[in-house]
């Protein structure tokens, strides 16, 4: 599963749970834990308490186990947090000096602890932190490392497949696709990146394979993303009717094979 949207599904169950009883029990969990810096937070502002609240709880999460997994979703809910923060520096309270200074408090540590988050990852040598750090900090050097793990076992997942595919998305084509497929097929039923859809769908298209880019534009709908409308279908490709018919047949083979985990690349011949 793309590492985005893993973290994506993380911090929505976060956001939900924090609604639930278990949340309540934040201000005790922070008096039996002031390694969580709970004071730092500015815990007694009613602005930013969802993600302030998730981000406490997490961090606990990290304190029993500190896997690299459970750092780089900390600094993506660290994110969520500032982004909050900032929305709230703009608010007047009705106490200004006091309440604005506690937020610009928070908001700087918010910071530094996003540096520190990077900071402990920066030697790992694990492909996913490698791609956090390339992906999400700018890090050429973990691109650079993670790079060079290509045709390792170490890069055999759907997530990490895709990965590699967007360095190759302006560089290299027919490589793209070959990642994008990979990538598909070795995706479970219930994790499935709906985005290769478009990437492929796309990326053959620039290569001229016009009845391949069509397959995935159908098989895209399925999944309910928009590629392009039935007129603009029809601009695009005019096939004639009985092409159009043995398509969607494929797409429908596709899509079935998608859903129950089991693509293989070899269910769209090469003939075309």
């Amino acid at each position: 599963m793309n590492l985005h949207r893993i973290v994506s599904i993380t911090l929505i169950s976060a956001g939900l749970t924090g609604c639930f009883d278990s949340r309540k029990n934040t201000e005790q969990l922070c008096n039996d834990y002031p390694a969580l810096r709970c004071e730092q937070l500015n815990v007694d502002d009613g602005q930013c308490r969802v993600p302030r609240t998730n981000l406490i709880w997490h961090r606990f999460d990290v304190l029993k186990d500190p896997t690299e997994s459970h750092k780089i979703t900390e600094y993506q809910m660290v994110t969520e947090y500032r982004r909050c923060l900032e929305l709230a520096a703009q608010i007047q309270p009705i106490d200004q000096s006091a309440l604005k200074r506690k937020r610009f408090e928070a908001l700087v540590h918010s910071g530094e602890e996003q540096e520190r988050i990077v900071q402990e990852l920066s030697d790992s040598t694990e492909p996913e932190t490698l791609y956090f750090l390339w992906s999400q900090i700018g890090d050429n050097n973990a691109r650079r490392q993670f790079l060079q793990l290509e045709g390792s076992p170490e890069l055999e997942t759907a997530h990490l497949q895709y990965a590699l595919a967007t360095f190759y998305t302006s560089r290299d084509s027919a490589k793209t696709v070959t990642l994008l497929n990979r990538s598909l097929e070795l995706s479970g039923a219930d994790d499935v990146n709906t985005e290769i859809f478009k990437s492929l769908a796309s990326t053959y298209y620039k290569l001229n394979q016009k009845e391949k880019a069509y397959i995935w534009t159908r098989v895209a709908e399925r999944f309910d993303i928009n590629v392009a409308s039935q007129p603009e279908l029809q601009l695009l490709y005019g096939f004639d009717q009985a092409t159009y018919t043995r398509l969607d047949m494929l797409a429908n083979e596709v899509e079935d094979a998608i859903r129950q985990g089991n693509y293989r690349s070899s269910l769209i011949p090469n003939t075309f």
